[in-house]
């Protein structure tokens, strides 16, 4: 089972551009106290408070993983983070929304933004950012739908502890994708979905829509079942969910 070294900074304007200007061949796992130019995708931002939730990146270089699974890489991390975080609200789990994202019920736990390289047909590596809310009580910016771990339960979660807990089992369901076992890894995923079941609103380039969730394929496009009975198949950024807003004050 793959292990990685422990990077902790105090600061740096993004974990993943660290780990990026640091790649000499190690797996590691860098984690900051504050990021001053944090990344989501495309040009969003991820706004967290100093000191008070989990920013990291995982430097692996998965060269056993196909190029064409290697959206396999951000389910592996997105389930690794829902298995720790469900330890602590065991009575309504974390979903997965597709692709990348960490959401209890209708509100935005956490953010996972994969960089791969590629070198001759194959993964050279992979640089896998994960921003989770975990101690944070108020969030100012106009980001849609956050909520932190310790609204939703009332506690002050170790950052450390929580950060081992989920490389634990990163490196578990990495070690299925190496040796070829996807199949638990997708199962379990599809399993996970955010609407995995009901009707729900939908956008994409003709506009909105109602539709039932089908499945995520293995190549990872998202199969939906509108109202009239069509199917309807995308890639990343083709469609985007309609999320009513969500505002949690339970601390």
């Amino acid at each position: 089972m793959a292990t990685f070294e422990t990077i902790h900074l105090m600061g740096t304007d993004s974990t993943n551009r660290w780990a990026a200007d640091h790649d000499d061949e190690r797996d590691l796992v860098v984690w900051t106290d504050y990021q001053t130019a944090g990344r989501g995708c495309d040009t969003n931002t991820w706004e967290s408070e100093r000191d008070m939730n989990l920013l990291f990146s995982v430097l692996c270089h998965p060269r056993h993983v196909a190029v064409n699974r290697q959206y396999l890489l951000t389910v592996a991390m997105a389930l690794a983070v829902k298995r720790v975080m469900d330890s602590y609200t065991p009575d309504e789990p974390l979903t997965v929304k597709w692709p990348n994202d960490l959401y209890w019920r209708d509100g935005k736990l956490g953010g996972i933004l994969a960089e791969c390289v590629l070198t001759a047909g194959r993964m050279k590596r992979c640089i896998i950012g994960v921003g989770l809310n975990l101690n944070q009580h108020r969030f100012l910016s106009d980001a849609p739908n956050p909520v932190s771990m310790t609204q939703i339960c009332g506690e002050t979660l170790s950052r450390e502890v929580v950060l081992q807990s989920i490389m634990d089992r990163f490196a578990h369901y990495l070690e299925l994708l190496e040796t070829g076992n996807e199949a638990p890894v997708l199962d379990e995923y599809r399993q996970a979905l955010y609407r995995r079941q009901g009707c729900h609103a939908y956008r994409d380039g003709s506009g909105p829509f109602e539709a039932e969730l089908v499945t995520v394929e293995d190549d990872g496009h998202l199969v939906l079942r509108d109202n009239e009975g069509q199917l309807r198949r995308y890639a990343f950024k083709e469609v985007s969910f309609v999320i009513p807003p969500f505002i949690y004050n339970n601390v």
